[in-house]
């Protein structure tokens, strides 16, 4: 059995548990708090960070790693056969951690400046994401990938954002739009996360000293 150590809110952790549903792949979950890191996560972990891959006695860390480890030794492939499809879903996938890397900054910055430019720069990355693309359901059309996996836990902040404040990201999108719908729907982006996941995201937020913290009330 493999296990996933994880921290509730971590959309790197998703992305991982993503992958072991689609694969159908059965794990263990381990949550830790990453404000109070136990000694044997600390003893682990050589970033500090989730997830980890608990793979016999081998750890595995950082989730790009650890989704192509899985897509290498368990079926189905989510990363395309052709090697430069391959690679441009990769780039893909990086791309989708700098519009991670955004959000973190929309949660977190108590700037309203800077949340209006992160704001801005995470619509011009959806508008390119509109352009790229098809006529779906999925990212590379009817072949759920890796590329999913990666986005998923980007929308599912919106589901909470999106009660609070229109950001406007997604207006006039509706490839995104259809992408972000059909993600939410699906099984294994579902049970990524704890049912109360949305509860637990809105206290993280409220706690914030941040711009967007000032707008939810």
């Amino acid at each position: 059995m493999l296990t996933l150590v994880s921290f509730d809110l971590c959309p790197y952790v998703q992305r991982a548990a993503i992958a072991l549903a689609e694969k159908g792949v059965p794990f263990e979950r381990r949550d830790v708090d990453l404000a109070d890191k136990p000694d044997w996560f600390r003893a682990i972990s050589p970033l500090g960070k989730v997830p980890l891959l608990l793979v016999d006695r081998e750890v595995l860390f950082e989730s790009a790693v650890i989704v192509e480890y899985l897509d290498e030794t368990e079926s189905p492939r989510l990363h395309p056969e052709d090697a430069i499809a391959r690679a441009r879903h990769r780039a893909w996938m990086e791309f989708g951690s700098t519009v991670l890397a955004d959000i973190w900054s929309i949660e977190t910055t108590p700037d309203e400046a800077a949340f209006d430019a992160k704001v801005r720069g995470l619509r011009e990355k959806f508008v390119r994401l509109e352009g790229e693309l098809g006529a779906g359901p999925w990212f590379a059309g009817s072949r759920f990938s890796l590329v999913d996996a990666v986005f998923a836990p980007a929308f599912r902040y919106f589901d909470v954002f999106d009660r609070f404040v229109d950001l406007g990201v997604f207006a006039d999108l509706p490839k995104v739009q259809a992408w972000r719908r059909a993600l939410a729907a699906r099984p294994s982006v579902i049970g990524a996360v704890a049912a109360d996941y949305e509860v637990r995201l809105e206290a993280f937020l409220r706690r914030q000293p941040s711009w967007l913290a000032r707008r939810l009330n």
